[in-house]
């Protein structure tokens, strides 16, 4: 009779890191709190300096944690944003003058800075979706709970906009997509591509992110009740501040 084969137990740097993360979801170490260091991980764990190193960034790569330059790495506890594929961009929402970024923090504290607005000469991948050369481009950065998580550039054809609130900086309440409906041109139907990567050092830079922390990327295309495509929103989302929700009927 054969003995039963011993189960593998995970690398020692990942089992310091789940000690670690159990007392962060424990609420033994809060949000603010500062991680033990590489040399108490290397003491108390009899370990190298590199295996220390590599179970603190499991958790900067979680978004558990962050590190601060010549200080630390302190634990960053953070309420993932369920953003509704659909509920969000419903006309309810934006129709009664109630902002899509409602639905998505549910009373949590949201600002919108690095906000430019621009006419621009379309790209040609913009000018292939909107059918247009010039474009007016709006573009910023969202927080949540003051921390960055997403930035935002959206596309609109020039002709058909010009002059109207979209190309200020203020659209005033419901945003651009009552301002559309304000020129005839309300969002009827909406297409959203989704995929992932890694930030590039701007996006890195303005969404605050650790090392290794991926970016959701998110096209989205609004179209008129006639299908004419009437704005494209590229969207880059700290992966880690994120749960993305779509629901269907089978």
């Amino acid at each position: 009779m054969s003995e039963s084969p011993v189960p593998h137990e995970p690398p020692i740097y990942r089992r310091i890191a789940d000690s670690l993360r159990s007392r962060i979801l424990s609420g033994e170490l809060r949000d603010g709190d500062r991680l033990p260091g590489e040399n108490t991980l290397m003491a108390d764990y009899a370990v190298a300096r590199a295996t220390a190193r590599q179970a603190l960034s499991v958790l900067i790569n979680e978004g558990l944690a962050v590190p601060k330059r010549g200080s630390g790495v302190y634990v960053r506890l953070f309420k993932p944003i369920r953003r509704h594929g659909s509920r969000r961009l419903a006309r309810t929402q934006w129709g009664q003058g109630r902002s899509i970024w409602d639905a998505d923090t549910r009373g949590r504290p949201f600002t919108v800075d690095e906000v430019e607005v621009v006419r621009e000469q379309a790209s040609e991948a913009v000018a292939g979706v909107l059918d247009s050369s010039e474009v007016w481009v709006r573009r910023r950065r969202y927080s949540v709970d003051a921390r960055p998580v997403q930035l935002s550039t959206s596309y609109f054809p020039a002709g058909p906009v010009e002059g109207s609130a979209i190309t200020a900086v203020e659209t005033g309440p419901g945003g651009v997509y009552a301002r559309l409906s304000d020129l005839g041109l309300p969002p009827a139907h909406f297409t959203e591509e989704v995929r992932a990567r890694m930030p590039g050092p701007r996006e890195s830079t303005l969404l605050g992110l650790p090392g290794g922390t991926p970016v959701i990327v998110i096209d989205r295309t609004a179209y008129t009740a006639g299908g004419v495509p009437i704005e494209l929103n590229e969207m880059v989302l700290d992966a880690a501040a994120y749960v993305l929700q779509y629901d269907f009927d089978a």
